[in-house]
C-alpha cells in the first residue's frame, strides 16, 4: 500500500480548512443532496464529501454507507489532493499499485473511485466529492463533468457556509461592541477631556514662566505633566473613535514600532534613576498601539510602583513568531500571594497592598489590561514569588 505523500502546503491547508469550522458538524441536507446526486448520476453505490485532516478523513455528507470517517493513510481521497488533474479516476483498485493491498480494497472491497478535489480560493484542497463502487467502471464524459459540476457546488455550500459564520462572529462582535461602549460611557464620559485640558494650560504656563526665570530644572517635570497630559487626551480621543468605528470591532491594526512605542511609555513614567530597566530590541508589529500601549503603561507602572528592592530591576523581552507576538515583563518586586493571583485581572479586585508611595491601587489597571488583552484575543498570564518578583507572560495574535 502507497501511502500518500503529504501536499507541500499542509499546514497551511489544514490551518485553511480549520478556519472553515467544518470538522465533525453536524449533518446537513445540501450536502447529502449533492452526494446523493453523484451517487445517481455515476451509478455507484457509494458517494461522499470528504474533509482530511492531519490524521483522518472525516465525511461531511455520505451516502450508501454508515462509516463517518477513516485514517488518512488508507483514504484514495488523500491522493486526490495531491493529484495535479481536475478529477482523480481509479477503475480498478485492486490492479493500482497504490491501493491493491489497501484495506479499503481487501477489507471493504472498494474496486472504483473517482474524486474531485475541492480547492478553495486560495488553492487549498479540503477535501473531495467522490464517488465509489464495487465493480470495475469507466465514467463516461457525461458523467466526468457532472461530477465536476458537483464539486464545484460543494465549494460553493463550503464557502457560503464559512461566510456565514464570519457574519455571526461579526454580530458577536458587533454586540460585544456595544456592551463596551456602553461601560466606556459608564467609566469615562465625555466631559474628562475638560479636567485634561485645564491640566494641559496650567503645565505650558509653568514651563513659560520656568523659561523666563531660567528654572531650566524645572523643565523636566514640566515636560512629564504636559506629555502625560497630552497622551491622556491621545487616549480618549482613541477610544472615542474606537466605540464609534463602523466595524464595532475596536480599533484597525497598524505596524509601529516597537521601540518607539516603548519610549513614549516610559516618558510617561517617573523611573527611579537606579532602576536597572532592560528593553528589547526593536522590531515591526502590526496590533492596536493604543491598546498594547494601555497594556505595557499599566504593567511597567506596576513593576516601579510595587518594587521594595534598593536597585529595582525591570526586564521586558520581545519575540516575534508565525503566529504572533510574546512579551515577558519580568520584576524583582514585592512580589504577590496565592490569593492576590487567583484575582489580579478581575476588574475593581484591590489586593490592600501598599506600593513604594504608601498608597493602595483601585483595581483598574490590571483589570484594563486583561480586557485590552481579550479585544485583541490574547491572553495573558502571570507567575510570583512574595518577595522575589513578578513576572507577566502576554501572547498577542497577528
Amino acid at each position: 500500500m502507497k501511502v500518500a505523500s503529504l501536499p507541500e502546503n499542509e499546514s497551511a491547508r489544514l490551518s485553511a480548512l480549520a478556519s472553515y469550522q467544518l470538522m465533525d458538524s453536524e449533518q446537513e441536507q445540501e450536502y447529502d443532496d449533492l452526494a446523493m446526486l453523484a451517487a445517481e448520476i455515476c451509478q455507484t453505490p457509494v458517494a461522499l464529501i470528504t474533509l482530511i485532516g492531519a490524521q483522518r478523513q472525516w465525511f461531511k455528507s455520505r451516502y450508501g454507507t454508515e462509516l463517518t470517517e477513516n485514517h488518512r493513510d488508507y483514504t484514495f481521497c488523500s491522493h486526490a489532493i495531491i493529484d495535479d488533474q481536475e478529477i482523480m479516476i481509479v477503475s480498478d483498485a485492486t490492479e493500482d499499485s497504490r491501493f491493491f493491498d489497501n484495506p479499503m480494497v481487501t477489507q471493504h472491497k472498494v474496486v472504483f473511485y473517482a474524486g474531485v478535489p475541492l480547492v478553495n480560493p486560495d488553492g487549498y484542497a479540503l477535501g473531495s466529492i467522490c464517488v465509489i463502487g464495487n465493480e470495475k467502471k469507466q465514467l463516461n464524459d457525461s458523467q466526468i463533468r457532472a461530477l465536476k459540476i458537483l464539486g464545484r457546488q460543494a465549494l460553493q455550500l463550503i464557502e457560503l457556509r464559512k461566510k456565514v459564520y464570519e457574519y455571526e462572529e461579526v454580530n458577536k462582535a458587533l454586540e460585544e461592541s456595544n456592551r463596551l461602549v456602553r461601560k466606556f460611557a459608564e467609566r469615562v464620559a465625555h466631559d474628562i477631556k475638560n479636567p485634561l485640558g485645564n491640566i494641559m494650560l496650567t503645565a505650558q504656563a509653568l514651563r513659560s514662566k520656568a523659561e523666563k526665570a531660567g528654572h531650566d530644572g524645572y523643565y523636566r517635570f514640566i515636560d512629564i505633566s504636559l506629555n502625560s497630559a497630552k497622551k491622556l487626551v491621545d487616549y480618549v480621543n482613541e477610544l472615542l473613535r474606537d466605540t464609534k468605528n463602523s466595524t464595532g470591532v475596536g480599533e484597525v491594526k497598524k505596524v509601529f514600532s516597537l521601540t518607539h512605542l516603548l519610549e513614549e511609555v516610559t516618558s510617561m513614567l517617573t523611573i527611579p534613576e537606579n532602576c536597572k530597566l532592560q528593553l528589547p530590541l526593536d522590531a515591526e508589529i502590526c496590533s492596536s498601539r493604543i491598546a498594547l500601549e494601555q497594556i505595557l503603561l499599566n504593567l511597567l507602572s506596576n513593576a516601579i510602583r510595587y518594587n521594595d528592592k534598593i536597585l529595582p530591576e525591570i526586564k521586558i523581552q520581545f519575540e516575534q513568531t508565525a503566529e504572533g507576538y510574546n512579551f515577558v515583563v519580568r520584576d524583582n518586586g514585592i512580589g504577590m500571594s496565592a490569593e492576590v493571583l487567583n484575582n489580579i485581572f478581575e476588574h475593581g479586585y484591590c489586593s490592600g497592598v501598599f506600593d513604594r508611595f504608601s498608597n493602595i491601587g483601585n483595581g483598574i489597571g490590571l483589570g484594563t489590561v486583561k480586557s485590552q488583552v481579550e479585544r485583541l484575543h490574547g491572553s495573558i498570564e502571570v507567575e510570583s514569588t512574595m518577595g522575589v518578583g513578578s513576572t507577566f507572560f502576554l501572547y498577542l495574535p497577528k
